[in-house]
């Protein structure tokens, strides 16, 4: 019997608390004694995919190179965390196909955090910036963002961090069950 690993796919604005939630995430995983490694977007873009820009093919792409790592973590036993603003739903479904494709669970997660409510928090004050025309195709202000239709979760802004993870991991233990 082998454990089986998952890819839990954080999906949400920027600033919606997608890196917040699932770094808290990850490190439950683990002193549970689960392996889980935190995939965050902002991470992927200053190595794997730093020749990517923001289009909207940009951003697909960016989203299968960072399915195709997490089916890699995955394979191993671990939960692969990953923090994607994904703003396209083509995009998330075809990145779902890839990991279920892969036999492992995939987990959706939409941190639901209306934009209004991103730009005050504006941790990286990318909004202002893109509000000031210094940047282009920002989801939310130059390119839509699409919530999913039907995420296995979806947490509210103002939720706790600690009920959040505890809710993800709720809903891990039949996805991650050994297998022979």
């Amino acid at each position: 019997m082998t454990a089986t690993g998952a890819v839990v796919w954080f999906t949400g604005l920027s600033g919606a608390g997608k890196t917040t939630i699932g770094t808290a995430l990850a490190h439950r995983l683990a002193s549970a004694g689960r392996p889980a490694l935190l995939l965050d977007g902002d991470e992927l873009r200053r190595g794997l995919c730093s020749d990517l820009g923001f289009s909207l093919a940009d951003r697909a792409e960016n989203m299968r190179r960072a399915a195709h790592a997490a089916i890699l973590v995955g394979q191993t036993g671990a939960v692969a965390i990953v923090a994607l603003i994904s703003p396209e739903a083509s995009a998330r479904q075809r990145v779902r196909e890839l990991v279920t494709a892969a036999q492992l669970p995939f987990l959706e997660v939409y941190a639901s955090t209306p934009l209004a409510e991103c730009e005050r928090r504006d941790p990286k004050g990318l909004y202002r910036r893109a509000r000031a025309g210094e940047l282009a195709d920002f989801t939310g202000i130059h390119q839509p963002y699409e919530p999913p239709a039907r995420p296995e979760l979806v947490l509210a802004p103002s939720e706790d961090i600690d009920v959040a993870v505890a809710r993800i991991i709720q809903a891990l233990p039949a996805m991650l069950a050994r297998r022979d």
